[in-house]
């Protein structure tokens, strides 16, 4: 699926990144769009609906999450920066799921669940995972970097997306804004 777009020229640039974040320098290549954030704009797109097995095998749909707000992550086990995020996102989860939050992880791994299903146990991810394709990829516009995170409003619009690193408070602020929209609280 991804394997492609990692050759040489992605080893230096993976070296590069690694000598940023021990120095401890911010990595952030994030791309933001608001245009479903507060107000209800119409001009928001709708994320796609999709239909995935999960880890214990339940079929997980996009559909059945309309109402709250979702952090869609698209993330592989290898992937340096989704090792960063993935604890963010377990402590979002229990610290906003009463509030009308959910995360939604879906696995890249070439290899599916043989290497999905002892990382999601080893990292105790407390969210539904399932493994990508491409075709969902499609779907979300192509998802050609990893990690790559949509936040999507209670009306199943795409309010923020994050293309790599992005900083913990960023999706916080984020996530509580997208939670504190009076515009759609009527939606859980």
């Amino acid at each position: 699926m991804l394997s492609h777009l990692y050759g040489p020229a992605m080893l230096g640039r993976t070296a590069v990144l690694a000598v940023l974040l021990v120095s401890g320098l911010e990595f952030s290549c994030s791309s933001h769009n608001q245009t479903g954030t507060a107000g209800g704009n119409s001009d928001a797109k709708s994320a796609a609906n999709f239909s995935l097995k999960d880890v214990s095998g339940a079929d997980i749909k996009l559909a059945d999450y309309k109402g709250k707000v979702v952090l869609l992550n698209f993330w592989a086990t290898w992937c340096g920066p989704c090792k960063i995020e993935i604890p963010w996102f377990i402590e979002f989860n229990k610290t906003y799921k009463n509030r009308g939050f959910a995360v939604l992880g879906i696995s890249m791994d070439d290899d599916g669940w043989k290497s999905v299903k002892p990382y999601v146990a080893a990292k105790n991810m407390d969210y539904p995972v399932m493994i990508g394709n491409d075709e969902l990829s499609k779907l979300y516009g192509g998802i050609d970097s990893l990690a790559t995170s949509f936040l999507i409003d209670r009306r199943g619009k795409i309010a923020f997306v994050h293309l790599g690193l992005e900083g913990k408070d960023t999706y916080q602020k984020e996530i509580l804004s997208l939670l504190n929209d009076r515009s759609t609280v009527a939606m859980r």
